[in-house]
């Protein structure tokens, strides 16, 4: 059975905003390992149409950024959406019943899926679907913007935390 994990870049005073902060060379290639290692990834419409921009190649591109495209591409990608009406390669719209269609998934499926998109994390938490929360924490304020908990903070009990690169701190939790 696989388990689902919602993790994502997060500042000190809570939000996630890929225009605003980036990874350092080592947590993206601790990314990169991550995707390599991933049985797929689950995503909202929104955080499907930003990571839609590594389907294509881009001639400026270091060795490190194909190496993720590569490892994006290569792994099952499932979309929960209701106004989208196709997905590119690799990927399929999940419909319109949440709950079971993602009990069907974890049940089909061995290992890690990566929940992308705080809404949608949402969502699966209220449902009790969300088996590990990792916040990568960089030492950044943003003071605005879309917090990594779209709603009440779920009841969860630290497992484990580890520095990665310079200043990001990786923070395990499960759910209490």
């Amino acid at each position: 059975m696989a388990r689902l994990v919602f993790g994502m870049n997060q500042s000190l005073d809570g939000y996630v905003d890929h225009m605003a902060f980036a990874p350092d060379p080592t947590l993206f290639r601790h990314f990169i390992e991550e995707a390599q290692g991933q049985a797929g990834s689950l995503y909202g419409r929104k955080m499907y149409e930003i990571m839609r921009y590594w389907d294509d190649d881009h001639p400026e591109w270091d060795g490190e950024q194909q190496a993720f495209a590569a490892a994006w591409r290569n792994q099952p990608k499932w979309v929960v959406s209701r106004s989208l009406k196709s997905v590119g390669p690799n990927a399929r719209i999940v419909g319109d019943d949440l709950e079971g269609g993602i009990r069907e998934l974890k049940a089909a499926c061995d290992g890690e899926i990566e929940v992308a998109g705080p809404d949608l994390a949402q969502s699966l938490t209220e449902l009790g679907l969300i088996d590990e929360y990792r916040i990568y924490l960089h030492p950044v304020v943003l003071g605005h913007g879309k917090s990594y908990f779209a709603g009440p903070r779920p009841p969860l009990r630290l497992m484990t935390h580890d520095r990665i690169g310079e200043d990001v701190i990786r923070l395990t939790y499960v759910p209490a």
